[in-house]
């Protein structure tokens, strides 16, 4: 980094817009394979914090290729860099007061720990979208298993690129076994418990 760059402090603190929103803020990270149901998930919490009055937005990966990382492909290098962009970009909105959620596959542990790394202990929950593969391929909803199974995309996670399960995730959601009903109400009702949400 530049030795000529200075961190400029906000006259507004994160303290500040959480008394202001009547709630705290924070990065609802959520992993999985896809076809796991992350996005579904994702945008169902998002609606249930709109109903409810809570200031929340949603980062998604397919959203966010076609903007701010539209110039990284899949390899592993730009799979760490699109990783660490939208770590950044969440600290962004949880210190702007937003409870944001990332709707990502993020497959490798140690970028996930990096994220995890650039925010408060409280502030970063891992959700693991769990699913077998057998049904994430079942459902394709996008149609890139079916793609990958034939070659026409290299390096297609959970086929020919490895994902690493999370080993200590703050909430894990089998989306092959819950509604998503009763997946948003184990999300926020952690978040309660967390005394994010009062």
């Amino acid at each position: 980094m530049e030795s000529n760059i200075t961190w400029h402090q906000s006259t507004i603190t994160k303290a500040d817009r959480h008394q202001l929103n009547g709630h705290k803020s924070c990065v609802l990270w959520f992993t999985g394979i896809s076809g796991s149901g992350k996005s579904t998930l994702a945008n169902a919490v998002d609606y249930a914090l709109f109903q409810n009055g809570i200031r929340s937005y949603v980062l998604d990966g397919d959203n966010i290729r076609h903007g701010l990382n539209r110039d990284l492909r899949f390899s592993k290098q730009d799979r760490k860099e699109n990783i660490r962009r939208i770590g950044e970009v969440a600290k962004l909105f949880v210190d702007s007061g937003l409870i944001v959620s990332t709707a990502f596959i993020s497959p490798y542990r140690e970028d996930r720990a990096e994220v995890r790394n650039i925010f408060s202990a409280e502030e970063f929950i891992e959700i693991y979208v769990q699913c077998p593969i057998e049904v994430c391929e079942a459902r394709d909803p996008k149609g890139l298993y079916k793609k990958a199974r034939t070659g026409e995309i290299p390096e297609f996670t959970g086929i020919s690129s490895p994902y690493e399960q999370p080993e200590n995730p703050e909430i894990t959601i089998e989306t092959n076994k819950s509604t998503i009903e009763e997946s948003v109400e184990t999300i926020l009702s952690y978040l309660v418990e967390r005394k994010i949400l009062s």
